[in-house]
């Protein structure tokens, strides 16, 4: 089980960052950009600095294998025999997660200048 949690963290680590970096390509590019790629934001906020923030909410879901081991014993023709084996199921998850990026007024146009990290569960 300690094994398990190692793993998952480690995974996590890895993936750190990977939502930031997608985020990041859209800094300096025009809020339009990112609406073509991900279709329109679910929110809108004015700010008080003038900025204006864009909200996507985005779910990711899946399933994850689990292999269970197994060991039966068989009776045969030769005696008994032990037989290992393994049985999977897969457990459904599912992760909404909230990106924004901020942008400010060009013309007529909205350019990102930054973004929020998302929590680590959505990098």
């Amino acid at each position: 089980m300690k094994f398990a949690k190692l793993t998952v963290f480690v995974c996590a680590l890895l993936l750190s960052g990977c939502a930031s970096q997608v985020m990041s390509n859209y800094v300096g590019k025009s809020i339009q950009e990112p609406i073509l790629d991900y279709g329109p934001p679910v929110n809108v906020v004015d700010m008080n600095d003038g900025k204006r923030a864009f909200q996507w909410s985005i779910t990711h879901s899946g399933a994850v294998p689990i292999y269970t081991p197994q060991t039966a014993t068989v009776y045969g023709v030769g005696g008994p025999a032990t037989v290992n084996y393994s049985t999977t199921t897969y457990s459904p998850y599912s992760q909404t997660c909230l990106y924004t990026l901020i942008a400010v007024q060009q013309g007529k146009d909205w350019v990102v200048e930054g973004f929020r990290k998302p929590n680590l569960m959505c990098e």
